[in-house]
């Protein structure tokens, strides 16, 4: 029971004012952060774009791999002469500037990652497997392998 004489505590909340967003401010954070992901997005374009020009270029050079292959045959064999020697030579020019590489060469290491073994030949006085005879170069586009050297492996002596 309260009587009239006890005063009566009323809590009265007082609102704060609310903080100002300053708009410039926050115009200016959107744009910081569309601008960032606007740049990061081309990025991602651009590498993407390179990435598949590469491969591009890749896929075609594997499909003149047996062209080339036939041409250091007939090379090989003499077989090389007048018109179609400037057109080879053209051709290994052509590919060579636009970036494939040949490679294996006998006696060198034996690599898995770049050589496919065809044959193994008996324990000789190496002393770490070589590869001894090229079978088949390997063709390699900047960093990807194209195709692997197709070697004759001769492994050390009691390996």
């Amino acid at each position: 029971m309260t009587t009239e004489s006890e005063p009566t505590l009323e809590t009265v909340e007082v609102a704060e004012p609310e903080q100002e967003i300053d708009p410039v401010t926050t115009l200016t954070a959107d744009l910081q952060r569309l601008q960032a992901e606007y740049a990061n997005y081309r990025k991602r374009v651009e590498r993407d774009r390179a990435v598949a020009h590469e491969s591009a270029i890749g896929a075609v050079l594997t499909e003149l791999l047996a062209l080339l292959d036939d041409v250091d045959r007939a090379e090989q064999h003499g077989e090389l002469t007048g018109g179609f020697k400037a057109v080879a030579e053209q051709l290994n020019s052509i590919v060579t500037r636009i970036g494939l590489e040949k490679y294996g060469t006998e006696g060198e290491a034996f690599d898995p990652q770049i050589h496919e073994a065809l044959m193994h030949d008996e324990p000789s006085d190496v002393a770490i497997a070589t590869a001894t005879k090229i079978l088949q170069p390997g063709y390699r586009y900047k960093d990807r392998i194209l195709r692997p050297a197709r070697v004759a492996v001769t492994d050390p002596a009691g390996a």
